[in-house]
């Protein structure tokens, strides 16, 4: 086995910057608003509701009521509501526009991969783009009907060009996810670095880690060799990785030894081998992401403690989604308990 350097100079979760004391009463408001959230013990019972009926009805004292009967675009419809609500608060709490800019940029990506999917295969833009985002939802459509992109942002402009050149290749739809989500990665990188922002770099190089740690073990259960789908400027080089194709299971966890991700891999690989699911490796990669944005807790005051509510209030709220659509489709309480994450309790 080849020996890798060792790059981290933290233990279990890297830095998230120092206090601002300008954000002492928005952190209090978000404090208070944590307490809110519905804890694990209340999921769980969503989990073993015994029907969609029974679930709404445990919501029924939430926020995320929704009617016995409702169908899921009502659903739909009071989850995006509540999303929403959570994404004006965060920019209404936080002052630097350069942070507000790296969440709100999530849906300009978003927004990037449906325009380009239109385009190349020929269907019309549709007016469906998420309004969340920098650039407003009518002028994606308006910019690609005049094929006119040096309106974007830079780093939009990038990510178009990269799609579209990656799609013309082969002819590949899935090539633009590929070629957007390497853009994307790069760019949360440079721009945390650019604000001055150690919490922002320090999640993105976590996003970038647990995006090839996915990639590796989706790669593995369909047996590809693919080394392109791994994304530079994590924690952990991508070397690492790209090892982990070349082994069998068993001498693959064994590469995470000294890194932070070594139980998560360890579980997903366990869950994968013996259910065939990758259920588990993707409630390790979220319980992590999300008990790194809970040490955000020890600071008095700063845009670290508001971030971290912004990304675990839609954290909650996938859960909820999840849990609803479950128990509306039939799934077993068994499925949507080994979905449902530990970092609630």
């Amino acid at each position: 086995m080849n020996s890798f350097p060792p790059i981290l100079d933290f233990y279990r979760y890297p830095p998230i910057g120092e206090e601002d004391w300008r954000y002492v009463y928005a952190t209090a408001r978000v404090r208070v608003l944590e307490t809110l959230m519905l804890k694990r013990a209340m999921l769980s019972e969503l989990a073993h509701a015994d029907g969609f009926e029974t679930a709404a009805e445990l919501l029924s004292g939430t926020e995320y009521a929704v009617g016995r009967q409702a169908s899921a675009e009502e659903i739909e419809q009071v989850l995006l509501a509540r999303r929403r609500q959570v994404r004006q608060l965060f920019v209404q709490l936080v002052e630097e526009p350069g942070v507000v800019q790296m969440f709100q940029a999530r849906e300009d990506f978003s927004n990037m991969r449906l325009a380009v999917r239109r385009v190349v295969t020929d269907r019309p833009l549709g007016t469906d783009y998420s309004p969340e985002g920098t650039v407003p939802a009518e002028e994606f459509e308006e910019i690609f009907e005049q094929e006119n992109y040096q309106r974007f942002p830079e780093y939009l402009q990038e990510a178009v060009e990269a799609a579209i050149l990656a799609y013309y290749e082969n002819k590949d739809v899935r090539q633009i996810d590929y070629a957007i989500d390497r853009v994307e990665a790069a760019w949360r990188v440079r721009h945390s670095q650019a604000i001055g922002s150690v919490f922002c770099l320090s999640l993105s190089r976590i996003r970038i880690d647990l995006h090839n740690i996915r990639t590796l073990l989706r790669l593995k259960a369909a047996e590809r060799q693919e080394r392109f789908h791994f994304l530079p400027d994590g924690f952990i080089e991508t070397a690492r990785f790209i090892q982990g194709l070349e082994h069998n299971y068993d001498a693959l966890v064994p590469l995470f030894y000294a890194t932070p991700y070594l139980e998560l891999v360890e579980e997903g690989t366990r869950y994968l081998r013996e259910k065939g699911s990758f259920l588990a490796l993707e409630r390790g990669c979220e319980d992590y992401l999300m008990e790194f944005l809970k040490t955000t807790r020890q600071l008095a005051a700063g845009p670290q403690p508001i971030a971290a509510y912004l990304l675990m209030k839609e954290a909650e709220i996938r859960t909820v989604r999840m849990l609803l659509m479950g128990k509306k489709n039939g799934l077993s309480t068994e499925l949507l308990l080994d979905r449902l994450g530990t970092w609630m309790d």
